[in-house]
């Protein structure tokens, strides 16, 4: 079976990351193909948003989801890299 190629964009708000990664985690349906998280508002990450991003692709690599990142800001970047987030996403401009 052919799987049509679905991306979904999901606004990420600099003031609620945790709960809006906890949508993205639910909404995650077998009907995408890639998930495309806008972190275009979002200045720095905490320990929590971080853990909820490792959750969130783990969910998307069970499902065969692709996860990208637009907007990311080079010190998020940098954190990701240091936790080795950085090599289970897509960055996008």
């Amino acid at each position: 079976m052919l799987k049509t190629a679905v991306a979904t964009i999901l606004k990420i708000d600099k003031d609620c990351v945790v709960s809006r990664l906890n949508e993205a985690m639910e909404s995650l349906g077998d009907s995408d193909s890639e998930l495309i998280l806008d972190f275009s508002s979002v200045r720095r990450v905490d320990p929590s948003a971080l853990r909820a991003m490792d959750k969130l692709v783990s969910l998307a690599d069970d499902k065969d989801v692709k996860i990208g990142l637009r907007g990311v800001n080079v010190d998020i970047y940098k954190v990701l890299k240091l936790v080795k987030l950085a090599s289970r996403f897509s960055f996008l401009n």
